[in-house]
């Protein structure tokens, strides 16, 4: 998958979860985005912000969920102390379980195959084309009959 369709997967999981029914809809990111913007306003009013706490592992899906919450004016912080990988959100609780954690998954699951399949490609042209696993081999009987409490 080239970035030209893997820009176009994403607007349309934006698009999908803003509630867009209309192929022109679909296209239209940026009606999408005011559109998810217009629910977290409404939303906000009935159900008030509340913070969140995000662990999220790798740079990869750090960068991706700062990026999408900043795009709904959603300002994600990490208190003093708080690990990298740690990050807090004031919003919604339906916002949050209902929109943007589910574009979140969803956007990180096309990025993270997109970067795999990259990837795979760079490292089997360039250093060996076998990019499979490790093989898996049982354990090596233990010495002496002890155990280390595995």
């Amino acid at each position: 998958m080239d970035e030209s369709k893997l820009l176009e997967r994403l607007r349309l999981i934006e698009a999908l979860h803003a509630g867009a029914t209309s192929t022109g809809e679909r296209i239209a990111a940026a009606e999408a985005r005011r559109r998810i913007q217009e629910r977290l306003a409404t939303m906000a009013k009935a159900d008030p912000p509340i913070e969140f706490r995000f662990s999220l592992a790798d740079g990869w899906s750090r960068k991706l969920f700062v990026a999408l919450c900043r795009r709904y004016e959603v300002k994600p912080y990490r208190y003093r102390g708080q690990r990298r990988t740690t990050l807090m959100l004031r919003a919604p609780r339906g916002f949050v379980e209902g929109t943007l954690w589910p574009e979140f998954d969803a956007l990180s699951r096309e990025l993270r195959a997109h970067l795999e399949e990259v990837t795979d490609r760079l490292i089997s042209s360039a250093i060996h084309d076998d990019v499979s696993d490790a093989t898996e081999v049982p354990e090596p009987a233990r010495l002496g009959g002890h155990t280390t409490g595995d």
